[in-house]
């Protein structure tokens, strides 16, 4: 576990009150019933010189959140997914999205058995802890729209019956944002069902040397091994949702929220459910670094992250991620 920082390191970018804690005495690290880091490290085996994205994922699953990786075809973003989930001893499902993928080939189909004159239902591959969504724009908007009830209520209604899905669930879709021929742009009601949107870029040279020499012979991902049940996922939700966050912090949130909503070039600025995101991401990403309260770092740290892809501006202004950080640099704590 890292060492804690000092709590007046810890706010030395802000104005907000320090806990109280004795003079010279640092807060106590938290202390979780399982170590993130070595769900961090497990994935890291895998996916050489992507740390940050790695961490990126497992902040989402921490704060039950659905993640999407964009990148260019080869990059690893199934790979990251893959080996997320084979990390954890928990079900797994891969949908490999089409253009003539069907609804009821995610969420599952009733089967009209003559024996017995019942429908049976047979669940779809959604009825899983970790549901790999493989290139999720290739399919029909109709299609799409079987995800929208999943990600956001965590159940499914099929034949007017409302099914619920696994306690522990997140979805961790890909998609490639260039070659858009034959694709159907995830519309802005699904894109806000994603927690965390991220891209992975090319590895360094001597990683990309590294993964050669690693993979030459065999494939990295049969040696993952589980380090993680899903009910230790479940309880380590539960404690990162108990982080604190102070009064200033939440302030912060919604001054940055309220500010996206008068930027020029922007067309659409963040709902206020993004702001609850990212208030559960600051969390997640205080919980990396063994703290037991928020501070603005974790907040600036996730905006980028947390509403990208939330932000609608206007074509050929520069990219969301620009916007946000530059407005991160004008939006002072109280």
């Amino acid at each position: 576990m890292p060492e804690p920082v000092s709590t007046s390191a810890a706010y030395r970018m802000s104005s907000l009150p320090l806990p109280s804690y004795p003079p010279n005495v640092a807060p106590k690290p938290l202390t979780l019933a399982f170590d993130p880091h070595s769900l961090v490290d497990a994935v890291e085996t895998v996916l050489k010189g992507h740390r940050q994205a790695v961490e990126l994922a497992v902040i989402a699953l921490l704060c039950e959140g659905h993640l999407l990786i964009e990148d260019v075809p080869g990059t690893g973003k199934t790979t990251l997914a893959r080996a997320l989930g084979r990390a954890i001893d928990a079900h797994v499902s891969r949908i490999q999205f089409t253009p003539d993928l069907l609804p009821s080939d995610i969420v599952g189909v009733s089967v009209y058995r003559q024996a017995t004159g019942t429908f049976d239902f047979t669940p779809g591959p959604i009825f899983a802890n970790v549901v790999i969504a493989d290139e999720i724009n290739r399919a029909s908007p109709k299609t799409q729209s079987a995800m929208l009830e999943a990600m956001q209520e965590k159940q499914v209604t099929v034949d007017g019956v409302t099914l619920p899905l696994p306690g522990m669930f997140i979805v961790i879709a890909t998609q490639n944002p260039f070659e858009m021929e034959g694709t159907y742009p995830l519309p802005e009601a699904q894109r806000d069902r994603f927690m965390i949107r991220m891209s992975l870029g090319y590895p360094s040279y001597n990683d990309e040397l590294l993964m050669l020499d690693s993979q030459e012979l065999s494939d990295p991902l049969d040696d993952v091994r589980p380090v993680i049940t899903a009910s230790d996922v479940s309880g380590l939700i539960a404690s990162v949702r108990s982080l604190h966050a102070s009064q200033a912090i939440k302030q912060y949130i919604v001054d940055l929220a309220r500010a996206t909503r008068d930027l020029p070039g922007v067309r659409l600025g963040v709902s206020p459910r993004a702001g609850i995101q990212l208030l559960r991401a600051a969390k997640g990403a205080a919980a990396l670094e063994s703290r037991r309260f928020v501070i603005p770092d974790d907040v600036q740290k996730m905006v980028p992250y947390v509403w990208g892809h939330r932000l609608a501006q206007v074509a050929g202004e520069r990219s969301s991620e620009e916007t946000l950080r530059e407005l991160v640099g004008r939006v002072k704590v109280r």
